[in-house]
């Protein structure tokens, strides 16, 4: 599911290759499903699959894992994430305000529907889902399981989303105050591209965890790959190690 979630929330590198009409240095990236864009559906639809995976994904951890902090906190971000992308997609921007300035000057003048509102709220709380997300599972992953390839990636990753994150706030900033874009489409991709990066390396790392017979890359962000696991392999079918650390 969370590899489903992270292919699906690229799906807009399709730009590449297919012309969407909008400049992607520019435009935001919600824009590609506006109703009024001609791929706007085929947008909407991949918003969904991305939010339903990730939704499903992390209400089976919270499930299954034990209720450490970190993990619990980062598993209850990405169930934010993946319930407001799932929204997203059913709260379309009816036009495309970065590109057509009767869209815009309408926007402003609160003549749009009420998805714009609703849409930038969704959007909103799914990014500080994801946030909420990268941050506690990294720290989890770093606190107990070293070794493991989220404690190794996730750092970095996790510090470049931050950065993608100012630099698309400040550039929203700027286009709502009627200064131009400040390159708001390149930094609002590369924020969801680094989300999308960071849910393959979490893939990576649950698949490991529940791979591995000793469990020594816990796929809850538990296991320590040092001292806390058992090295006898009594793990549970829900990947919950010996925390005592009482190692034969």
């Amino acid at each position: 599911m969370l590899l489903l979630g992270a292919v699906a929330y690229t799906a807009w590198v399709l730009e590449v290759l297919i012309a969407t009409g909008l400049d992607p240095v520019r435009t935001y990236v919600s824009e590609l499903a506006a109703v009024d864009q001609p791929l706007g559906g085929l947008f909407r639809a991949t918003d969904l699959v991305a939010g339903a995976a990730v939704l499903l994904a992390a209400g089976t951890a919270l499930t299954v894992c034990e209720r450490r902090p970190w993990p619990v906190a980062g598993w209850a971000g990405l169930l934010l994430f993946g319930a407001a992308t799932a929204a997203d997609s059913r709260l379309p921007l009816s036009c495309a305000p970065t590109v057509d300035p009767e869209c815009a000057a309408r926007e402003t003048a609160g003549l749009v529907p009420a998805t714009h509102t609703a849409h930038a709220i969704s959007s909103s709380l799914a990014m500080t889902g994801a946030l909420v997300g990268v941050v506690a599972l990294t720290v989890a992953a770093r606190r107990y399981g070293r070794g493991t390839p989220l404690a190794r990636l996730g750092p970095p990753l996790a510090a470049a989303e931050l950065a993608a994150t100012a630099w698309t706030l400040v550039a929203v900033a700027a286009f709502e105050a009627g200064k131009g874009t400040w390159l708001l489409g390149a930094g609002q991709r590369a924020q969801v591209l680094l989300v999308a990066l960071w849910l393959a390396v979490l893939c990576v790392h649950v698949a490991r965890g529940n791979g591995d017979a000793h469990g020594d890359d816990d796929a809850c962000g538990n296991g320590d790959a040092h001292d806390d696991d058992d090295t006898r392999g009594n793990d549970d079918a829900r990947g919950i190690v010996d925390v005592r650390g009482n190692d034969d």
